[in-house]
């Protein structure tokens, strides 16, 4: 009797699934969507480890250090350090008399004046540098400068300019009309378009900033402060601070401390 019933056992289990083949399909499903979402879950590259000029297939490169190499190597850009020769920098003057440029310890003075007796011109006196930006590419030039007096702007003249675009010895209509102008109590642009309220001759240095970009769409800032706009700004790449204008009676006299080129 014992025999029969291990038979009976035995006839049984052949009779049933075959243990090595039957896995629940509710289990191969929850492997196989278990490894979809380890797939699927898998944290992403850093993005600040990713170049982002990089093609297809590349080897992953830090965005960080990229950037920060080519920055480094040409922003900001130090144009004038006031008190050392301009030339010697680059520089160079667009100069009328009576006009006088002298050095102090951490500044490049310029004044001009008008002669006595009802002289029909003045002095003016423009430091230029050629290929300070580039036409075309957005550009941020700062431009820290006192103003210890000056006579107010006329409509495309002024004895305290701003010039991002500069083609001697005034400049042409275009590039006065842009032209950022500095009175004792307002800053604007020289075709009279829009004005700022501004007391500037203090006798401190103020931090002016012509931020250009690739569109043409201008801002000054003046001490960190956003006061003009402008669309369509142009350049040649040239630029120029100081008195534009040999017109009587328009004269100035002004320290130029720094002049550099920010990261756009």
């Amino acid at each position: 009797m014992r025999s029969l019933c291990s038979l009976l056992v035995l006839v049984l289990l052949g009779c049933g699934d075959d243990p090595s083949s039957s896995t629940d399909a509710g289990v191969d499903a929850q492997a196989s969507d278990a490894a979809v979402s380890i797939d699927a879950f898998v944290a992403p590259p850093d993005a600040a480890d990713i170049d982002a000029g990089s093609d297809a297939g590349e080897e992953p490169t830090d965005a960080g250090v990229d950037a920060g190499s080519v920055d480094a190597a040409t922003c900001p850009t130090t144009l004038l350090v006031g008190g050392a020769d301009i030339a010697s920098q680059g520089w160079t003057t667009a100069m009328g008399d009576p006009a006088t440029l002298t050095y102090g310890a951490d500044h490049v003075q310029l004044e001009t004046t008008t002669a006595s007796g009802g002289a029909r011109t003045s002095g003016h006196l423009l430091l230029t540098r050629a290929g300070a930006v580039v036409p075309g590419e957005p550009y941020r030039l700062e431009i820290e400068m006192r103003i210890d007096s000056v006579t107010p702007h006329n409509q495309g003249d002024s004895a305290a300019a701003i010039l991002g675009s500069f083609t001697p010895l005034f400049g042409i209509p275009a590039e006065r009309a842009q032209m950022i102008y500095v009175d004792a109590n307002a800053v604007g642009w020289a075709d009279d378009s829009a004005s700022s309220p501004l007391a500037i001759t203090n006798g401190e240095y103020h931090t002016y900033v012509l931020a250009v970009d690739a569109s043409g769409a201008a801002e000054l800032s003046i001490d960190g402060a956003p006061v003009l706009t402008r669309a369509g700004y142009t350049t040649n790449g040239t630029i120029a601070i100081g008195d534009q204008t040999n017109d009587p009676n328009v004269d100035s006299t002004l320290r130029i401390r720094s002049v550099r080129l920010l990261c756009p």
